[in-house]
This record gives structure tokens, sequence and C-alpha cells, in this order.
């Protein structure tokens, strides 16, 4: 992935700042990413309702010179967006005689440091506050990999806090979880590049019907990022053709971190009462 940050986190930044206008085109450009921004300036004016100028301040203000850098960019990050293992093999595979080990470190630290460096401390005190409120019920979902990250946060707070549920990878059952969600719910999503259908559907739904919805996701964000009320993006950068999850799971241990903090003493009985339970259904 290159260095510049992805125009979709640029134009979720812009928004609290840029004018009526500007904010007309970046909902018109978040509603159909990346396609919208792929279309003739006066087409995407004309979506947005705006004038041609309109949408060439708001371009500038991304940092970029002129309409025709901005849509260049756009088709980069499109490529790097859809990259498929298969994609990424020739890149990584056997690369230069280096060792995995040593590949693997160099990658997973600067995922890890890149990551945790960028995510804006109040997305994550955002998330903690929904999380800590025990009122709320939590439940976790993600796609055939992501999933993995899902149960794993899904535990933990199972721990700290009642109600927590994690939705496995079935039609019923998420039906089922969708069945008496409303406002005081809480949703989190964990959906990466090649995003899971299924799971943008879940959570478009779950947010239909009132909830609030946490999304961890890749650079490139999700298309759940337009409807999510706090983005979490990580890096996916691997060693090997797969994306790797490493940096993901260091900010899931963050959050569970920071709701440590958050709740202090609250969890001790609860934890001191899980601890008995085990013993008692080991026996």
């Amino acid at each position: 992935m290159s260095g510049r940050t992805p125009v979709v986190e640029l134009l979720r930044q812009q928004q609290g700042t840029a004018t009526a206008g500007e904010r007309k085109v970046c909902r018109s450009l978040l509603a159909d990413y990346p396609l919208a921004g792929l279309e003739p300036v006066a087409r995407l004016a004309a979506r947005a309702g705006v004038s041609a100028p309109t949408v060439l301040r708001l371009v500038g203000k991304l940092g970029f010179v002129g309409y025709p850098e901005f849509q260049q960019a756009l088709k980069d990050e499109l490529g790097e967006r859809l990259s498929s293992p298969l994609d990424m093999y020739a890149k990584t595979a056997g690369r230069g005689g280096d060792h995995a080990l040593d590949r693997s470190v160099e990658a997973f630290t600067q995922g890890i440091r890149s990551s945790l460096g960028a995510v804006p401390a109040a997305e994550v005190d955002a998330a903690v506050a929904l999380l800590a409120d025990a009122r709320r019920p939590v439940t976790t979902i993600g796609g055939r990999f992501s999933g993995i990250l899902a149960q794993y946060l899904a535990g933990h707070l199972r721990e700290l806090r009642p109600r927590t549920s994690h939705v496995p990878d079935g039609g019923g059952d998420r039906a089922a979880a969708l069945l008496d969600m409303g406002r005081r719910d809480v949703v989190v999503a964990f959906d990466y590049r090649r995003y899971e259908k299924a799971t943008i559907r879940f959570g478009d739904l779950a947010k239909e019907q009132g909830a609030a919805l946490i999304l961890f996701t890749d650079p490139w964000l999700s298309p759940l990022a337009t409807s999510a009320d706090i983005v979490l993006p990580v890096s996916v950068q691997a060693p090997s053709p797969f994306d790797s999850l490493v940096p993901a799971l260091a900010l899931v241990e963050a959050v569970v971190a920071a709701l440590v903090d958050e709740l202090g003493d609250e969890p001790r009985k609860r934890l001191a009462r899980y601890d008995d339970l085990a013993e008692d259904v080991a026996e």
C-alpha cells in the first residue's frame, strides 16, 4: 500500500470542516464509493446537487492538484482494495531470499506501529464508551477469517460485562440476532478487503433498526464505513500473499485494555464469579 491516506478516509475527515455544499459532495462520493468519483466532474456535481467549482474546491482541500489526480488516486486505491491473495502472490512469495521470520518481524512491527499510531484516540474512546455501558447489549460479527477477531473480542467482553453475544457465520443465526435488535444495541463488525456481503448486510440492517455500529476494517474501508458510527481502520500488510490480522488483533487488545481502564474495579466480582463457574463446569 502507498503512503497516502486512502481517499475514503480523507472524505470522512473532511466532513467535519467542509461547507454545506462540500458535505453534499462527500456524501455523494461515500454513498457510491469509489465509482461516483470516477465520473466526470460535471456528473458528480449534478449527482450532489452542487456546482462543478464546489467539487473542485473539495478536491483541493483533500490535497489533490486537480480532478485528474483525484481520480487517479481513486483508481490506484481501487486496485489495492480489490487485490486477492492470487494478485499478491507474485509480490510476496519467496521474496529475495529473506527468511520469513525476518519479513514477518518487519511487516508486523510496522503494521502495528503505523496502525495504532494512526487510529484517533477519540474514536477508540467513543467505542469504549459504548462497550462499557452494561445496559446496552453488544453483538459481534465477522467474516470467514475476521470472525476469529469477533469471537475473540466477544470472549473478553463476556468476562467484563453482561449481554454480549457473537453471531456465527450462518443465515439463520444472523436473522435471529436481528429479530429484537433496536436502539439500545451495539454491533461490532469486522470486515476487511474482499469485503463480505453477509457482514455488510447484517450491519446495514442493524443500523436500520437503530443499533450503534462499530466497524473494525482496513485502510480502504469496508462499504459499512458509510453507515458506521465509529470506524477503526488498520493495516493488513503481511509477509505472505494473505492479508494479516495481526494489527487488527493488536487494536482489539488495545480496545480491551482501554475498556478495563474505563470499568476500573467494576468487573472484579464478575471475573471471580466466572472463575468459580469455570471450575464447577469443568468438574
